[in-house]
């Protein structure tokens, strides 16, 4: 009977410390919410389903890699039947998703991911839409 009070003491901490990294984030007033990512108004599907780019985009674009190097396959027929070049910068950032630093930088920061080295084979989009200067330039698409 004499040990209610300890019993009492190490329950509440016990749940203090499980709860601890839900009230510290209460406390800094954070979010788990991702960076908003804004689609182009032109565009109203990308290549694949939103879900399966979100998980699994590294894997297309694997893929699309493999198969125009070392297969020599130009074209990607997306599961409604739109056809798009295999194209990184062309088809993706310069098409639709416009900038490496908005769009692909912003979500490996969040996730905590290192982001792979496309960019030692590829160059960035312009930051400006219409520019090629960096295409000019002879990087590869």
């Amino acid at each position: 009977m004499g040990d209610r009070p300890l019993i009492y003491a190490g329950l509440f901490l016990f749940v203090a410390l499980v709860t601890l990294p839900v009230w510290q984030g209460i406390a800094a007033q954070s979010s788990t919410v991702g960076p908003e990512l804004k689609a182009p108004a032109h565009k109203k599907q990308c290549v694949a389903p939103r879900a399966y780019m979100r998980e699994a985009h590294m894997e297309l674009l694997m893929a699309w890699r493999d198969g125009k190097v070392r297969k020599h396959e130009r074209h990607y027929t997306a599961a409604d039947g739109t056809v798009y070049n295999v194209s990184l910068t062309g088809t993706c950032l310069t098409q639709c998703h416009g900038s490496k630093e908005k769009f692909c930088d912003r979500c490996h920061e969040y996730a905590g991911v290192s982001a792979p080295n496309c960019w030692g084979c590829h160059t960035s989009p312009p930051a400006e839409p219409g520019g090629v200067a960096a295409v000019a330039a002879g990087g590869m698409r």
